[in-house]
């Protein structure tokens, strides 16, 4: 784990489309995260969050600007040394739980490991082990149809954390659950990363759970107006 910074984001925009049609969503944004973290994103629809959010992860490019992770410069890295990057490093949660239908909950959390190249038998260990700690183990075997929202987004969840990635990216994980699931998610997600001193940034209009994050980052209109 590095000490200080795991995540620098300097002078960063990032434009969708040209010319008169052209849409600045990011503006000259600036950001440190350190090691073990916990932060939160606020701000009204369209002021960039998701945007902010795909950048770090690596889903989504810049125009201007330096963003490194783990202390690694992202704007010099290939399409594929980046998706093994991702695979290693970040974990992902997102609103919908985007657990593929046609597997079981624990083929969904094996995923990461077999495209990391684990063998199948460590793979199903390490998933029904990260599954366990969820409290999900009698589902373990179930299809996303088969369980309840909150179920889903706690199997997702064990997938993000399976392969022990550095840093949890998380894009309004309870927007789609009821204020009990939701305090469970963030109750699991939260001590989760204080336990693996994991960094998280979790994109939110839940200003309680905003308030359980060790610092908050509003942006507006493209803009950091506080960090």
């Amino acid at each position: 784990m590095e000490e200080g910074p795991i995540i620098r984001i300097e002078d960063i925009d990032k434009i969708y489309g040209e010319g008169v049609n052209a849409l600045r969503v990011l503006k000259s944004v600036s950001l440190e995260i350190g090691a073990g973290e916990i932060v939160s994103i606020m701000g009204p629809s369209g002021a960039g969050k998701s945007t902010l959010l795909n950048l770090i992860g690596c889903l989504d490019g810049f125009n201007s600007g330096r963003l490194s992770i783990l202390g690694r410069d992202i704007s010099s890295c290939s399409v594929e040394d980046l998706a093994g990057f991702r695979n290693r490093h970040i974990g992902f949660v997102f609103q919908m739980h985007n657990l593929l239908p046609e597997f079981t909950a624990l083929e969904n959390v094996m995923m990461p490991l077999l495209i990391r190249r684990c063998s199948k038998k460590e793979a199903k260990k390490m998933a029904a082990a990260a599954i366990e700690q969820f409290n999900l183990g009698d589902r373990m075997h179930h299809r996303p149809s088969e369980l309840s929202g909150g179920e889903c987004q706690r199997i997702a969840v064990a997938r993000a954390i399976v392969g022990e990635p550095d840093i949890i990216l998380a894009d309004e994980p309870t927007g789609n659950l009821d204020r009990e699931n939701s305090r469970l998610l963030t109750d699991i997600i939260f001590s989760m990363g204080r336990e693996k001193r994991i960094t998280i940034v979790v994109v939110t209009h839940d200003r309680e759970i905003a308030g359980r994050t060790e610092r908050t980052i509003t942006l507006v209109d493209g803009n950091i107006v506080n960090v």
